[in-house]
C-alpha cells in the first residue's frame, strides 16, 4: 500500500488519549507498510501538518481537513462530499472520474489504498449522543462511497441505543475489510451487527493500540519540585490523574455518568490515603491539556491549590504541556497509578506499572479485562466513596504482585498489536 488514510484520531487536540491512538495507529501501519504515506482524514478549518516520531523515524503526517458544518457549499463539507461520493457510484466510469477529479478532497480520498478508522477509541457508539456518532462515522461512509477499503482498528464497538445508529453501524461493519474490538463485549457486538461471518470471530479482538506507544523523555520536564530520585529513596511515587470531565460533572454538568459519590471528595480522600496512610508522594498528572472546562490541567491545578496546604511536603503537580509520548514518560516515573482517563491507565499498564482505573463507562472494564487487570478497575457508578477508597487501598498494597504479572503479560500484548495488519492485503 502506498497511501493510507487514518480516520478518527489526530494530534494537537490536547487530549492525549486521542494522540495515543493516533501514534499507536501510525506505529502499527508503519511497521506493516514502512514506505506508505499516511494522512489524517479528520476535521479542521485548515490543512495542517504534524510530525510524529515513530520508532527511529519522524513521520510527516498531513491533515486532509473536512468540515462538519451546516455550510453545505463548503468544498470540504463532509455531508456534501458524502452525497457526491455515493451519487457518483451510479455514473459511468468516465463521468465518475471527472466528478471526483473536480474536488480536491474527493480526489485525495479516492487515491488512497485503504482507510484505517479509530473512531476516537470509544465513539463508534451513540452513547455520547447522535452528533458524536455521526462525527466519526461520516468519514468512514465517505471512504466506502469512494471505493476505499475500510479497516476498523481496535476500538470500543457500541453500545447502540437507537435504531438509526445500529443500522449505520451494521452497514459499516458488514462492508469493512476487517473490524477489531479492543474488548470481548465488542466482539459480540460485531457478531450482532453481522460482521463476524466475513471475519473469523476469534480474530475480531485486538488490544488497544495505546499499548505500543513509546515513552519519550520531554525536552523540558517540570514536576512541580518533585525530585524523583531523591523521593524514591524513601517512599513510593503515586501518579494520580484527575479528570476534568468528571470534576465538572460530565458534559452536562449534572453528574452525567451517575456516579454514586462526589468525585472531588474522592480525589481528596485518595490524596490523603496515599500521603498520610501509605507514606507515598503523589504526583498529579493531566492527560487532557488546555484551559477548557474538561481539561485535566485545570483540574490538577484546582486540586493542588485546594490540598497543598493540607499536604505541603508530598503533593506535586506536573507542570507544562506534553505530547502523548512525553506524558507516557512522566507516568513511567511512578510506582503506582490511579487514573480516570483510560489511556493514562494504559500508559501505566504498558510500562508494567500497576494502575487502578476509576471508571465512568464500561470501556475501562473491557480494556483492563483484556490484559488480565479487570480486578484493578473501581467503578463509582456502582461503588460508594468508602468502598472505592478501600478498593484502591487494597490494590496499592498488592502492587508488587501486580507488577510481576504485568511484566509477564505485556510482551505478548504488544506483539499482538504490532502484528495487527500482518494478515491485511
Amino acid at each position: 500500500m502506498n497511501k493510507i488514510l487514518l480516520l478518527g484520531a489526530s494530534f494537537g487536540t490536547g487530549n492525549m488519549g486521542v494522540g495515543a491512538l493516533a501514534a499507536g495507529a501510525l506505529t502499527v501501519v508503519s511497521r506493516r507498510y514502512p514506505e506508505a504515506e499516511v494522512a489524517l482524514l479528520d476535521y479542521g478549518r485548515d490543512p495542517a501538518v504534524s510530525l510524529a516520531r515513530i520508532g527511529d523515524k519522524t513521520m510527516l503526517v498531513r491533515l486532509l481537513n473536512l468540515r462538519f458544518s451546516w455550510k453545505v457549499l463548503l468544498p470540504n463539507n463532509v455531508a456534501a462530499l458524502l452525497a457526491l461520493a455515493w451519487l457518483s457510484r451510479g455514473l459511468g466510469a468516465g463521468l465518475r472520474r471527472r466528478l471526483i477529479g473536480r474536488n480536491a478532497w474527493l480526489r485525495a480520498i479516492a487515491e488512497a489504498d485503504a482507510a484505517v478508522a479509530v473512531s476516537g477509541g470509544d465513539s463508534f457508539s451513540d452513547l455520547y449522543g447522535a452528533g458524536r456518532f455521526f462525527y466519526v462515522t461520516l468519514p468512514q461512509l465517505l471512504a466506502l462511497g469512494l471505493g476505499v477499503k475500510l479497516i476498523m482498528l481496535p476500538q470500543t464497538i457500541g453500545p447502540f441505543r437507537s435504531a438509526p445508529a445500529r443500522w449505520i453501524a451494521g452497514f459499516l461493519v458488514r462492508r469493512a475489510e476487517r473490524v477489531y474490538s479492543r474488548d470481548e463485549a465488542g466482539v459480540e457486538e460485531i457478531r450482532k451487527l453481522g460482521g463476524a461471518p466475513a471475519q473469523d470471530a476469534k480474530d475480531c479482538f485486538c488490544y488497544d493500540m495505546g499499548f505500543v506507544v513509546e515513552p519519550h523523555p520531554p525536552r523540558e520536564l517540570d514536576l512541580g519540585g518533585l525530585d524523583v530520585q531523591r523521593v524514591h529513596e524513601s517512599r513510593s511515587i503515586v501518579g494520580l490523574n484527575v479528570s476534568g470531565l468528571l470534576l465538572m460533572g460530565g458534559y452536562t454538568g449534572d453528574n452525567m455518568f451517575d456516579l454514586k459519590l462526589d468525585y472531588r471528595e474522592l480525589v481528596d480522600r485518595l490524596v490523603a490515603l496515599f500521603i498520610d496512610e501509605k507514606n507515598a508522594a503523589v504526583l498529579l498528572i493531566p492527560h487532557v491539556f488546555g484551559n477548557a472546562g474538561e481539561s485535566d490541567t485545570v483540574a490538577a491545578r484546582m486540586v493542588h491549590e485546594h490540598l497543598r496546604a493540607r499536604h505541603p511536603q508530598h503533593l506535586y503537580s506536573a507542570q507544562g504541556s506534553y505530547d502523548q509520548n512525553e506524558i507516557k514518560h512522566v507516568i513511567g516515573l511512578c510506582d503506582f497509578f490511579v487514573g480516570s482517563r483510560m489511556h493514562a491507565c494504559i500508559a501505566a499498564l504498558s510500562q508494567d506499572i500497576p494502575a487502578v482505573g476509576v471508571a465512568y463507562s464500561d470501556k475501562f472494564a473491557g480494556v483492563f479485562d483484556s490484559v488480565g487487570a479487570g480486578h484493578m478497575v473501581v467503578d463509582p457508578r456502582r461503588l460508594g466513596l468508602d468502598e472505592t477508597v478501600a478498593a484502591v487501598s487494597r490494590a496499592f498494597d498488592h502492587r508488587g504482585a501486580e507488577r510481576v504479572r504485568l511484566r509477564a503479560a505485556m510482551p505478548a500484548v504488544k506483539a499482538r498489536v504490532l502484528q495487527l495488519l500482518d494478515t491485511a492485503a
